[in-house]
């Protein structure tokens, strides 16, 4: 099996080589930083949601998206349409859920986090 060719590290002004986009000491810092400031309202979506989550799914089996598209698909995800951003009236308000597969669950986050060069932001810190 052919090994990648080492590059520097991509953290700005570490001379380490991998062959890894970070050294090892600054992929530890990244998946720190990004743990804390990836879900900050983490909370919110234990205890009490899964409860809500499972029986939601289970009155509303369906993606959403794949209806529109006139394919049937079963749901995995509740989504809310609005993006809660931590405000939990609108977190738990279910006229702001609906059901989504996980790839058009995915698909929708990625737009609305910012990423497939989509610069909104969902969350401020």
């Amino acid at each position: 099996m052919p090994f990648k060719h080492q590059r520097p590290c991509s953290y700005p002004g570490c001379p380490e080589l991998t062959s890894e986009r970070y050294c090892s000491k600054h992929q530890k810092e990244i998946e720190n930083k990004y743990n804390k400031t990836s879900r900050p309202f983490k909370k919110l979506y234990n205890g009490r949601w899964r409860k809500l989550r499972k029986q939601f799914l289970k009155e509303h089996p369906l993606c959403e998206e794949c209806k529109r598209e006139g394919v049937v698909t079963a749901a995995e995800v509740v989504d809310h349409v609005i993006p809660h951003k931590g405000n939990e009236e609108l977190f738990w308000d279910e006229s702001n859920w609906q059901s989504l597969c996980k790839h058009h669950h995915d698909v929708k986050t990625a737009k609305e986090d910012g990423r497939f060069g989509n610069k909104n932001e969902v969350y401020s810190y």
